[in-house]
């Protein structure tokens, strides 16, 4: 990852600066932030909030180049969020900002759509390249080994699970799943909890979230 070299306040200027949420439940770390977007001079940052929900209701409301978004908010993870955006089909750039070096966490992210990933103990040239990055439409993340990304639980799933897993989705509630298949709905809640451990995820949305981003890899075959 590249750094740029310091610029003149007036050079900066003459651009149009990068407009920025930040989703972030730690008040330290987005007064951090704040100080050092705003000492940069490339950034705008437009606002701040402390839950997902909040932050959710931006993303459909107002107009910005790019969200820095931590793991943990005042109500859900930041994993959630990003299943979340796919599940709703939002149109937006987003940049997680870690704490934790978990590699694990990092290839979820990724798998759940995140276009950049930077740590709050990295040097602020590399935050700012990241936002700056994922702003102008790329993919900025520490290195990994990509051919390894998609090497995740939905590879091991069964050809049933994978038709489970299709047919959630599609919207199909439990009682339609048991209805189509002459189960009962225990059954059904049974299989999907299975499911939900295999994927590593803890609900419908997670593991949707997960299937659509694969799902040109995964085969589609006829439930029931």
């Amino acid at each position: 990852m590249s750094t740029r070299s310091p610029r003149s306040n007036d050079a900066k200027s003459d651009e149009r600066r990068v407009r920025v949420v930040v989703a972030e439940h730690n008040p330290l770390v987005v007064s951090a932030l704040r100080e050092m977007l705003d000492c940069d001079g490339r950034f705008e940052l437009l606002a701040s909030v402390q839950s997902g929900k909040h932050f959710l209701e931006l993303a459909t409301t107002q107009q910005f180049d790019v969200a820095v978004i931590g793991l943990k908010l005042a109500d859900m993870d930041g994993a959630d969020v990003l299943a979340e955006i796919q599940s709703r089909k939002l149109n937006v750039r987003i940049t997680v900002f870690s704490n934790d070096h978990d590699i694990g966490i990092l290839k979820q992210c990724v798998r759940l759509g995140a276009q950049g990933y930077c740590f709050q103990f990295d040097d602020p040239p590399i935050i700012f390249e990241t936002i700056l990055a994922v702003a102008h439409g790329r993919i900025c993340i520490p290195y990994i080994d990509f051919g390894k990304v998609n090497d995740t639980p939905l590879s091991q799933l069964t050809v049933r699970e994978r038709e489970l897993l299709a047919v959630l989705s599609d919207g199909w509630t439990n009682l339609q799943i048991a209805t189509r298949t002459g189960i009962s709905e225990n059954t059904v809640k049974y299989h999907l909890k299975n499911l939900y451990d295999k994927l590593a995820v803890r609900n419908r949305a997670m593991a949707v979230a997960l299937y659509s981003s694969e799902k040109r890899r995964i085969p589609r075959l006829p439930f029931g």
